[in-house]
């Protein structure tokens, strides 16, 4: 197949576009839903090639072909570069379109489906940085940097701007090959800008400043601006600007990059929603600060990435250019990186949400059939039963005195008020000081526990303790300690207790209340002590 020239259609395609049913396919599994329709993961029944099959909504189309389609088409087959997806052909089905109950589906009774035919990607960048573990090397992310400026700088080259750059958009293989992918939201632009275009474009979290400020005249630059939220967050580990609306995310990027002004971007002022939006002070740029920990010149080339002003935001051929990519350690060759499990972002979002469905259903399970004293930390038998003996002695005094350490409440705090709304949270500090019978070292300890209601339905009772202050057999007691120690704590100094069965309830410092609190901050100090060998049960 003959290669377009830039801005031109490529016409040399087969005439068998369009012409086979998709019947040739396999479907082997779903890896990708959205707002456009299915993507699965088929194989082709002669060949037994795997390929993505893209299916085209169309119960919402009345009649004709969706115009966000015809662009896609339109766009990808003009475009061929080894960093972006390969549209392979168009098939049909036949056929209306039926439900799972075998019935035509709902506004496509009469009309047939029609599918986008792709060369199959094993992973996209979201999926595979979900992996658990998960961490890209300096040479893997400028590898995969470099890729997608490559694929970028050819798109903007022949005037098209992708407008959804994202990490499940970014589309990897095996052989470490990345692709750009899904032009749905993709436009050809005039070298001038002077069309008017649409700003509800580009993902929340990586959409440019003056898309959210209401401008419609724009360049590559938008795409740049998504490029720098990619490239931080390989880098960060995570999203650096998970806005959750409009405003929310102009004002994270604020935070971050600083207000705009006439200074800073000229001509900001004029743009249509900026008053609207304009935050009560200014702030300063951030960039510098928040992500100092990275190397000295990435953090050059994300902060000219991260540029507020669009017309000094760097392009990606001289992105490609910069020191970033031409220092130690290089980007590495795409066949060399780690082979994986095949990971999208549509199958790991589906793992999560069974993996809580999980968790719920077995939270519900335990409420229902409650077993105090199943998950003791491990110890001798002698342990268990002197420690049982130390909880039944507890539950009959007015404060408990357990027989592992002899010591007293001190204090206890008042409560505090209610929070908003039917919950309500109560606070109370007991500050316990006693001699341990094992080392008879002095241990002074505080504890804070924190009593409140959750939309009246059940009272909740966490305690935090504070490092005790003497432990003199040398364990030293931190709070990272502390927070290793927190997984073997049973699962009885965290219980619900009561759960009240009428709506509107509202905790009350009572005495068995108070009383409850020092049985529990009782049982995590004694835990805490017995973890470094300070006291015994």
């Amino acid at each position: 197949m003959a290669v377009a020239a830039p801005g031109q259609l490529n016409l040399d395609e087969s005439p068998s576009w369009g012409s086979r049913s998709v019947d040739c396919f396999e479907k082997l599994e779903q890896i990708g839903e959205g707002t456009y329709g299915q993507v699965y993961m088929a194989r082709e029944t002669k060949t037994g090639e795997i390929v993505a099959l893209k299916k085209i909504r169309m119960d919402n189309e009345r009649e004709g072909f969706p115009i966000t389609a015809i662009r896609e088409i339109k766009i990808l087959k003009k475009l061929h570069h080894q960093n972006v997806i390969q549209l392979k052909e168009i098939v049909t089905s036949p056929g209306p379109e039926k439900d799972e109950q075998g019935k035509p589906a709902e506004g496509n009774k009469y009309k047939g489906s029609i599918y986008m035919v792709f060369e199959y990607m094993d992973h996209d960048l979201t999926g595979l940085s979900d992996r658990p573990g998960m961490r890209f090397t300096v040479p893997q992310i400028k590898c995969y940097m470099k890729q997608l400026l490559t694929g970028l700088h050819y798109c903007h080259v022949n005037q098209v701007l992708h407008r959804d750059i994202k990490g499940s958009n970014l589309l990897i293989d095996n052989e470490g090959n990345l692709k750009l992918a899904d032009f749905g939201l993709a436009r050809s632009f005039s070298s001038d800008h002077n069309g008017n275009l649409t700003n509800r474009v580009i993902t929340l979290w990586y959409r440019p400043p003056e898309l959210l400020l209401g401008a419609t005249k724009y360049g590559p630059a938008v795409d740049m601006w998504s490029v720098g939220c990619i490239f931080a967050e390989l880098l960060h580990g995570k999203p650096i600007l998970p806005g959750k609306n409009e405003p929310e995310q102009l004002n994270k990027i604020y935070e971050l990059c600083g207000t705009p002004d006439e200074v800073n971007w000229p001509g900001v002022t004029k743009i249509p929603w900026y008053n609207n939006f304009k935050p009560a002070r200014p702030m300063k740029r951030r960039v510098r600060e928040v992500f100092k920990h990275f190397d000295r010149h990435a953090l050059d080339l994300l902060e000219r990435m991260l540029t507020l002003d669009p017309s000094q935001r760097i392009s990606a051929k001289d992105a490609l250019d910069a020191e970033y990519f031409w220092t130690d350690p290089l980007p590495c060759d795409p066949k060399s990186l780690p082979k994986y499990e095949s990971s999208h972002e549509f199958q790991t979002k589906k793992k999560r949400q069974q993996q809580r469905q999980q968790e719920e259903t077995a939270k519900r399970q335990k409420l229902q059939h409650p077993q105090p004293h199943t998950r003791l930390p491990p110890s001798s038998k002698r342990a268990s039963r002197t420690l049982r003996s130390g909880l039944a002695r507890a539950s009959r005094s007015t404060l408990p005195h357990p027989p592992w350490l002899q010591a007293r409440a001190i204090t206890m705090g008042s409560p505090v008020g209610p929070l908003e709304g039917p919950a309500g949270t109560h606070q109370v500090e007991i500050r316990l000081e006693g001699i341990t019978q094992l080392a008879g070292a002095k241990v002074v300890a505080t504890a804070v526990a924190r009593i409140s209601s959750k939309g009246g339905r059940r009272l909740m009772l966490a305690v935090a303790c504070r490092p005790p202050v003497g432990l003199e057999v040398g364990a030293v007691v931190d709070m990272e300690s502390v927070r290793q120690v927190i997984p073997r704590w049973p699962i009885w100094c965290f219980r619900s207790w009561p759960r009240p069965q009428h709506d509107g309830w509202k905790p009350k410092p009572t005495t068995a209340v108070r009383r409850l609190a020092v049985e529990k901050a009782w049982c995590i100090i004694s835990l805490l002590m017995r973890e470094h060998q300070v006291g015994e049960f």
